[in-house]
C-alpha cells in the first residue's frame, strides 16, 4: 500500500481483523476517513465477524468426539473440524459480500457445497457414530419433533417414511447453519447402516429441481434445493442406492 496503489477489499478485510503493519494500518485509516463507502464495508465486515463468532465460538469449545476420530475416510475432520466449519462459513459470508454480476452464477454453486453439502457431510460424521445420543428428539416421540422444528425452522418438515427402503427414524435434531437453523433426520437400517437427511432454508429461490451428487471419502451426498430450501441426503453407501433414497424422499416432500 506504500507504493500509493488504491486501498481495496483484501486490505479493508486485513484492517477488519488487524493483519496490517503500523504503517498499512495508517494508510487505510487515512483512506477510509476520506471515503464513506469503505467505511461502510469495514462496518459490514465487522457485523460478520461478530455474527459468526456468535454462531461458532460454543462449537469450537467442544471436544472433537472419540468415535469421530477413529473414523477412516475423513482425514479433514480429524483435524480441527470444528475450525474448519467456521472457516467454511467465513468464505461462504465474504464471499457473497464481495460478489459481482459476473460471478453470481459460480457463488450460487459455492454457497451451495458451503451452505448445504459440507455442513450436512459433518453433521453426519459427527453423529452417525453416536451409540447413547444419536439423535436429541427419538422416533417414539415423532409428533413433538415434527412441532419442535416447525416451530424453530418457521415451515413443517416431517421426516419421510423411509421403511420400505429398510429404514426406520432413529429420531432428530437442530443444528445451527451458516446464518440459520437447520434439522438432520436420522435412518438406521437392521445392520446398523445410518443415513441422514439434513435441510434448511436459505437464500435459494429454485423453480426446478435438480439433483446433484457429491462424494467426501466413502461418503455420498446427493442434494437439491426446492424453492427456499435446501435437502441433501447422505450415507456411506453407492450412488444408485442413495439416488432411490432420495428420490423417495423427494416424492415425500413434495
Amino acid at each position: 500500500m506504500s507504493d500509493e496503489r488504491p486501498i481495496n477489499d483484501i486490505d479493508l478485510n486485513a484492517y477488519v481483523d488487524d493483519e496490517l503493519d503500523p504503517v498499512q494500518r495508517a494508510e487505510v485509516e487515512a483512506h477510509l476517513h476520506e471515503d464513506a463507502a469503505s467505511r461502510e464495508s469495514v462496518q459490514r465486515y465487522r457485523r460478520l465477524d461478530q455474527a459468526i463468532h456468535e454462531l461458532y465460538d460454543p462449537i469450537l469449545d467442544e471436544p472433537v468426539p472419540s468415535t469421530l476420530a477413529r473414523r477412516r475416510g475423513w482425514p479433514w475432520l480429524r483435524q480441527h473440524a470444528a475450525a474448519a466449519m467456521v472457516w467454511l462459513a467465513v468464505g461462504a459470508m465474504l464471499g457473497w459480500v464481495a460478489r459481482s454480476p459476473d460471478t453470481v452464477q459460480v457463488a450460487s454453486r459455492q454457497t451451495e457445497q458451503l451452505d448445504l453439502v459440507r455442513p450436512a457431510a459433518f453433521a453426519h460424521a459427527i453423529y452417525t457414530p453416536e451409540v447413547r445420543h444419536p439423535v436429541e428428539v427419538t422416533a417414539q416421540h415423532e409428533p413433538d419433533l415434527i412441532r419442535w422444528i416447525a416451530k424453530r425452522l418457521g415451515a413443517e418438515i416431517k421426516p419421510p417414511d423411509l421403511s420400505v427402503h429398510g429404514y426406520a427414524l432413529v429420531g432428530g435434531r437442530l443444528l445451527p447453519s451458516t446464518d440459520r437453523m437447520a434439522v438432520q433426520y436420522m435412518y438406521e437400517r437392521k445392520d446398523g447402516v445410518r443415513v441422514t437427511l439434513y435441510a434448511r432454508r436459505g437464500a435459494w429461490n429454485n423453480e426446478a429441481t435438480a439433483f446433484k451428487y457429491a462424494r467426501e471419502g466413502n461418503t455420498g451426498v446427493f442434494y437439491w434445493i426446492d424453492g427456499p430450501f435446501g435437502y441433501a441426503l447422505v450415507g456411506e453407501l453407492s450412488k444408485n442406492e442413495l439416488l432411490r433414497l432420495s428420490e423417495s424422499v423427494y416424492r415425500t416432500l413434495g
